[in-house]
């Protein structure tokens, strides 16, 4: 489920030694107005739902930071409302999949998660956020790649076929409000599995 084998080239190492400015999870607050502007200039409409990527380690300090990650998402459950869950891909990559009706609650919850594991000094782990839209012609989403530091929009269409021009009409709406990736051989795919809608299913 989730991500092809080429991820780790696109989003891990080779992006890292590609990048041009440093991943800051500040950056995630871009989103506060941006799935305004997705709304009210585009026609989109937030799926209330996003994940964060991350790459494991096998070790017993990165499960506890795993556990801390969990364990303040629940505290803030109460408060925020935001529901949370972790699971693993066919690939072996790791999904923290937030969901909430309240868009400023979705991004503070996943700031949240991603802040704990670049604390445990393991935000070199972090791979990508990715929030999720729809319009009338079917989803669309906004990735952030950790290793670059910036934004890319993803549309997928059946048969694995990508709405180049959807993509290049959200750039070009959100360039101001996000740090959009320039370099669009980092514009990857996050195909879900056959079975499944989502990148992180």
């Amino acid at each position: 489920m989730g991500l092809l084998d080429g991820l780790r080239a696109i989003l891990g190492s080779r992006a890292e030694a590609d990048a041009g400015r440093d991943a800051d999870p500040d950056d995630l607050f871009g989103m506060s107005t941006a799935y305004l502007t997705m709304q009210a200039d585009l026609g989109y409409e937030s799926l209330d739902v996003g994940a964060l990527c991350f790459s494991g380690v096998d070790s017993t300090d990165f499960r506890d930071a795993v556990d801390e990650v969990e364990a303040i998402l629940e505290a803030g459950q109460e408060e925020t409302g935001t529901d949370f869950s972790v699971t693993s891909d066919d690939h072996g990559y790791h999904w923290v999949i937030l969901a909430d009706d309240d868009p400023e609650d979705l991004i503070t919850s996943m700031h949240f998660a991603a802040d704990t594991f670049i604390e445990h000094g393991y935000g070199s782990r972090l791979l990508a956020a990715v929030f999720a839209y729809e319009n009338r012609d079917g989803e669309a989403y906004w990735i952030y790649s950790f290793r670059r530091g910036r934004f890319y929009p993803f549309v997928p269409r059946s048969g694995r076929e990508r709405d180049s021009s959807a993509e290049f009409t959200l750039e070009s709406a959100l360039d101001g409000e996000l740090e959009i990736e320039r370099e669009k051989e980092y514009w990857y795919p996050l195909w879900p599995s056959e079975r499944g809608t989502h990148p992180w299913e």
